[in-house]
C-alpha cells in the first residue's frame, strides 16, 4: 500500500510565561497597564531599576516524533491528557506549523477536531457543506452528489437552512462529522468530538470510518480515551508520552501498554483517570486486590475485589457509584455499591465490589468506573466517568467448574450459586 502520512523527527514547542500570577480580568488589566506606565516613569524619574520581565519557558508539546501511515490504515492515537495527541493532529491539519521535523501527506484532508472548527457560524448547514467542500478542493457538482447523503446521516434536515451558530453540540457534531465522511478527502481525522454525540451516532459514524477506510482506501486517525472504541475500529495504533512516540503496533498490544502505563502495583495514579473533575466528586485511587506489580494476573479460584476510593465535594443527597467490566471493548456487566442512590456526606468514601470466583473466565478484561448523584428537575443528572482505566488478566488454569466444555465469556452457573 501507498504511504499517504509520513512525518519525520516532528517537533512542537510552545513559549509559556511565568507571572506568578492567575486568571486577570480585564478591568484588573487596564488597572495593571496604567499603574505599569505610571511606575515606569517613576523609575526613570528615580533612577529605579525597572522590574524584569516574566520568565519565559519553552514547553515541547511533541518531541522527536516519526511514524508511518499506508492507505486505509486505521490508526489509533492514545495517551493520557497533554500527551500530544491533539497537537499532533493540528499539525497534520495544518491547523498550526512544527517547530522543526517534516511531514509528508499525500492527498486531501479532511479534520474534525473540535466543536466549532470547520464551519462558519453564520451560515447555514446547507451553506457550511458547500463551503467546506469547496476548502477541499472539490466543485460544485461534486458536492451536490454528496449532498442528499450527508443530509441524511446527520440527520439535521430540519435545521439545514439556520445558522449552525443556533445549533446544539450535538446538532453540529452531527452535519460536521457527515461532511468530513462524505466529501472527497483521501485521509480523514477525528478528535475526540464524536463524545458529544449520542450513543448510536457514534456507532453510526464508527462504522462509516471503517467503511471508508475498508473499501474507499481512505486513511483514518482517530483519537479517542475509550479504548474499547479504539481496539474496535483501528488496525493500528500509536502511544504518546509527554509528547514523545513510546510505541507503534498493533492495536490491542498498544492498548495494552497504554493501560498498563497507568498503574502501580495494581493501582491507577489519580492523574491517569480521565475525567476526575467533575463539580460533586473525585475519584482518586482504583484498585484490584493486591497484586504487588503492574501487571494485575488473577487466579480463577480467586475472587476479584475492586476497591474505589474518592472525595466528596459537598454533601449529596443522592449518590450511586459502580464498575464496569469489558472485554475486547464490549461491556460484560456492571455492579453497583448500592441498590439505590444512598446519601453522601462530605469527605472521603470508599465503594467496594466483589467478583465471585471462577465468574470470569481466562482472558484480557478492562475495567471502568462510574459514580452519579440522583439529579433533580433543574439540572438532571451528573455522571463522572473513568473509561477503560485498568486492565487485568484472569489465568490460565483448570478447575471442575470452569472446564473447557462451558463455552462462553462468564459462567452464568457460578453466578446463579453465590
Amino acid at each position: 500500500m501507498p504511504v499517504t502520512i509520513k512525518v519525520e523527527n516532528l517537533k512542537k514547542s510552545y513559549i509559556i510565561k511565568h507571572s506568578g500570577e492567575g486568571y486577570v480580568s480585564l478591568r484588573e488589566t487596564i488597572s495593571n497597564n496604567v499603574k505599569s506606565t505610571f511606575q515606569k516613569t517613576k523609575n526613570i524619574a528615580t533612577l529605579n531599576h525597572i522590574e524584569k520581565a516574566p520568565r519565559k519557558e519553552e514547553f515541547w508539546a511533541l518531541d522527536d516524533v516519526s511514524f508511518e501511515a499506508q492507505q486505509g490504515d486505521r490508526i489509533g492515537i492514545v495517551g493520557r491528557n497533554g500527551a500530544g495527541k491533539s497537537t499532533l493532529l493540528k499539525l497534520l491539519s495544518r491547523i498550526t506549523e512544527p517547530t522543526s521535523g517534516r511531514i509528508s501527506i499525500k492527498g486531501r484532508i479532511a479534520s474534525l477536531l473540535e466543536v466549532g472548527t470547520g464551519f462558519h457560524p453564520e451560515l447555514t448547514g446547507r451553506e457550511n457543506i458547500f463551503l467546506n467542500g469547496a476548502l477541499l478542493g472539490m466543485a460544485r457538482t461534486e458536492i451536490k452528489k454528496k449532498f442528499d447523503e450527508i443530509v441524511a446521516f446527520s440527520e439535521v434536515e430540519k435545521f439545514l437552512d439556520t445558522p449552525v451558530k443556533r445549533y446544539s453540540s450535538g446538532m453540529y457534531v452531527r452535519l460536521a462529522f457527515a461532511v468530513s465522511a462524505h466529501l472527497e478527502s483521501e485521509i480523514l481525522i477525528v478528535d475526540e468530538v464524536l463524545s458529544v454525540g449520542d450513543l448510536q451516532f457514534q456507532k453510526k459514524c464508527l462504522g462509516k470510518m471503517e467503511d471508508v477506510s475498508k473499501s474507499g482506501g481512505r486513511t483514518v486517525l482517530f483519537v479517542s480515551h475509550n479504548m474499547g472504541t479504539v481496539n474496535q475500529l483501528c488496525n493500528k495504533a500509536i502511544l504518546l508520552k509527554s509528547g514523545r512516540l513510546t510505541d507503534i503496533g498493533q492495536t490491542t498490544e498498544i492498548v495494552r501498554k497504554y493501560l498498563k502505563s497507568g498503574t502501580v502495583n495494581g493501582r491507577i495514579e489519580k492523574d491517569s483517570i480521565f475525567g476526575t473533575l467533575v463539580p460533586f466528586i473525585e475519584f482518586l485511587e482504583v484498585g484490584i486486590n493486591e497484586t504487588g506489580s503492574n501487571d494485575i494476573s488473577i487466579s480463577p479460584s480467586s475472587e476479584i475485589k475492586i476497591t474505589v476510593k474518592g472525595y466528596c465535594k459537598s454533601d449529596l443527597e443522592y449518590f450511586r457509584s459502580g464498575v464496569t467490566i469489558l472485554k475486547d471493548g464490549v461491556k460484560l456487566f456492571s455492579l453497583h455499591d448500592n441498590e439505590e442512590p444512598v446519601p453522601l456526606e462530605k469527605g472521603a468514601f470508599v465503594s467496594q465490589f466483589t467478583i465471585p470466583k471462577y465468574f470470569l473466565r481466562p482472558g484480557d478484561y478492562t475495567l471502568s468506573i462510574f459514580g452519579h448523584d440522583n439529579g433533580n428537575l433543574r439540572k438532571g443528572t451528573e455522571w463522572i466517568y473513568g473509561n477503560e482505566i485498568l486492565i487485568f488478566s484472569i489465568l490460565e488454569e483448570w478447575d471442575p467448574i470452569n472446564d473447557p466444555h462451558n463455552e462462553g465469556i462468564v459462567n452464568v452457573q457460578q453466578l446463579s450459586t453465590t
